[in-house]
């Protein structure tokens, strides 16, 4: 067998084993998606496997079939499961065989989206054009692709920051400008809108959790009271951030309503649209989105309910030099040019944290131009059509209950008895080691309950089917077993 590689370069030998290696592991690829449905969705890598993975560091080459043959044997078959059909726990997009060929040739070019003046820029700038333009944002918006959501929302808060008091802010630091700033959101808001304004340096403290209505959606009245007390007691408000698609059930805030309270109130308006938000590809439901046209930044996630690989956040903000105070810098390394490499007169260094960025962009560039937008929002529908037959099945059912709305995609429900808490909790750890659906759990009203978050494009009502039986099956198991349940709980 041919050494792996060249002693002064890391190109092979002979490309013509390379190219049939390739070949070979993409065909391996294919066939994994082709059977996902008759793969265990989920199973806990066992000892031996585990002990494949964790060897010393490894000083000497190795046969690139030998690697690819532990990656087959070892790692592939104990995925996190989000690509199976019947995945349903987390809001997690499942992917597809075109995303994947792209991130391959993503990875190929090895392109640096820092900055200068090559064509994997202007994809990324292309995407920002059309997301711009799918929001309703106007031609001076700028956006930029990041990790997930998490981080778009934090660097939503930065720019909301930077609104608030100033790019001197960034020098001088929140101690020396003397202002105390407080944001508002729905207790049904992410966790990482706390996070983002924990790291941001203004303190969890400062973000108010305004009480959500019986549709999960934040109190208007609430928090109009909760801004006008912080007035009162000499506080600054600066960010009301909306909710496009809640974690635990998929509400909707009335986004317009907030847009005309943070447009009275001078506050920022910013948008968590990390699965929701492409509910405007669907036009049936697009109109629920009305208001996210007027923000002042928006959150999503391209690979979520746009089925993109993972991973491939967005953030979109209105106002482009108020974006680019946020964050750019001026280094003798980032330095301009007139000719060359290093002209060009969007740089997205400019945007967002980071230097180093890969070609995230290529991938949606990709997944829409081969789908195309009209049939992400099928997929978006489709779901939707799925959970409201999953809704109708609890509610069918005397065994189970519909603990909550179910405005877009995610069914909140449960077995019903005495004990629900724990006996929803353990029915759920049982579909995940049976391995042919996973839905996850939450807390409604106090209550620990079922979440089925549909979000795959290879979900379909045989999932759903399954979903039902299943829940049923060991709901009553646990019911016949209850004295020995209740020792584990």
């Amino acid at each position: 067998m041919s050494e792996p590689c060249l002693s002064r370069s890391l190109d092979p030998i002979d490309w013509s084993d390379l190219r049939r290696d390739g070949h070979r592991m993409l065909d391996d690829m294919f066939d994994h998606f082709e059977g996902l449905r008759d793969q265990p969705l989920w199973q806990a890598p066992p000892p031996d496997k585990l002990a494949v993975i964790r060897e010393t560091l490894p000083r000497a080459p190795t046969a690139l079939r030998h690697v690819h043959s532990q990656f087959l044997s070892a790692i592939l078959p104990y995925s996190s499961g989000n690509a199976h059909p019947g995945f349903m726990g987390w809001v997690q997009g499942g992917g597809t065989p075109v995303g994947m060929l792209a991130e391959m040739l993503a990875a190929g070019m090895n392109a640096n989206l820092g900055g200068r003046n090559h064509m994997a820029i202007e994809v990324e700038r292309q995407l920002v054009t059309w997301t711009r333009d799918l929001f309703g944002f106007p031609r001076s918006a700028t956006g930029l692709f990041v990790t997930g959501t998490s981080a778009a929302n934090f660097m939503g808060v930065l720019v909301a920051r930077t609104r608030a008091l100033g790019s001197s802010v960034r020098d001088r630091g929140l101690a020396e400008m003397g202002r105390h700033l407080t944001a508002y959101a729905s207790e049904a808001a992410h966790g990482c809108i706390a996070r983002a304004m924990e790291m941001a340096g203004l303190g969890r403290n400062q973000l108010r959790l305004v009480p959500a209505d019986s549709e999960h959606r934040i109190q208007i009245t609430a928090l109009r009271r909760a801004i006008a007390i912080d007035r009162e007691n000499g506080l600054q408000p600066f960010l009301l951030i909306g909710t496009a698609g809640t974690v635990d059930v998929g509400a909707i805030d009335d986004l317009t309503t907030l847009a005309t309270i943070a447009e009275t109130e001078q506050l920022h308006f910013h948008v968590d649209g990390a699965f929701g938000a492409l509910a405007m590809l669907a036009p049936e439901f697009a109109p629920r989105l009305a208001g996210i046209e007027r923000a002042d930044s928006l959150a999503f996630d391209w690979h979520k309910w746009g089925q993109v690989p993972y991973d491939s956040g967005f953030l979109l903000v209105r106002d482009g030099e108020l974006h680019r105070e946020t964050f750019a810098t001026d280094a003798a390394y980032l330095r301009r040019a007139e000719r060359g490499l290093a002209t060009g007169d969007w740089w997205p260094c400019d945007y967002g944290p980071d230097l180093s960025r890969g070609f995230r962009a290529l991938k949606t560039w990709f997944t829409l131009k081969t789908y195309g937008a009209d049939a992400i929002g099928r997929v978006i529908a489709e779901t939707v059509s799925l959970a409201r037959m999953l809704a109708a099945r609890v509610t069918a059912e005397p065994e189970l209950e519909l603990l909550a709305p179910v405005p877009l995609n995610i069914v909140c429900f449960g077995y019903r008895g005495a004990d629900s808490n724990c006996l929803n909790a353990e029915i759920v750890a049982n579909l995940h080691e049976e391995g042919r659906v996973a839905p996850s759990l939450t807390t409604i009203g106090g209550r620990t309950v079922i979440r089925a978050a549909i979000v795959n494009h290879r979900t379909a009502a045989e999932d759903i089917d399954a979903l039902v039986r299943s829940v049923l099956m060991h709901g009553r198991a646990a019911k016949v077993l209850s004295p020995h349940r209740a020792r584990r709980c």
